[in-house]
């Protein structure tokens, strides 16, 4: 287990085995490019071109740990970008989950299918990725039982609540915080906000 894991595991963020789990299988050394490998380790956000980044780890712990994703899922991933997410997904639902990737900037989307391939989940079925703008969902695979949205919305779109399975959870950054919505019943919604964050924005199509 490498120092970044150790130190997320002292400070709190990651907890659940499954997900220690997945972040020791899952290097994010395979999802950045050539010339960041070195810093690959650093627990800051990376550039991974068209203006986006890859997330801090502290961030994407705490994320995966609020979305709480189970064995057999089918989860959402969108804004999958260099492909961390979607490959530590992968792992946390197993071989009978399956993960949908959407990645709206073309070349940023076979960079994370490329990166992703290094683990054999896209062949093997559990990870399909989807270059296409992700800012309303993906109706044609829901519901899903786990939504993640790795980019800032203005505010929590309903398109995601409509595909969130009952009983299902979405994580989504809006603005500088991080909210957890839970699916209580098709017109009942838990919503928890933790302020303190900071993301590349969601940008939708029309933009």
């Amino acid at each position: 287990m490498n120092n970044l894991i150790k130190d997320l595991i002292y400070q709190g963020y990651l907890k659940t085995d499954r997900i220690i789990d997945a972040f020791s299988k899952v290097r994010r050394v395979d999802f950045v490019p050539v010339e960041l490998e070195s810093a690959s380790q650093a627990n800051i956000p990376l550039p991974i071109g068209q203006g986006q980044t890859i997330s801090q780890p502290l961030t994407v712990a705490f994320m995966l740990e609020e979305l709480g994703a189970l064995p057999g899922d089918k989860v959402l991933d969108i804004g999958s970008g260099s492909g961390w997410t979607t490959a530590l997904l992968a792992y946390i639902v197993g071989e009978k989950g399956k993960i949908i990737g959407m990645e709206r900037f073309k070349d940023l989307c076979h960079f994370g299918m490329n990166n992703v391939s290094k683990y054999h989940l896209v062949e093997g079925g559990r990870v399909k990725i989807i270059c296409a703008d992700g800012s309303k969902g993906y109706v044609n695979e829901a519901p899903y039982q786990r939504i993640l949205v790795s980019a800032a919305a203005d505010e929590i779109p309903i398109e995601l609540k409509k595909q969130l399975a009952v009983g299902g959870r979405l994580v989504i950054p809006v603005k500088n915080s991080i909210w957890t919505v839970e699916k209580i019943s098709d017109k009942v919604f838990h919503e928890v906000e933790y302020p303190g964050f900071a993301f590349v924005p969601l940008v939708n199509q029309n933009e």
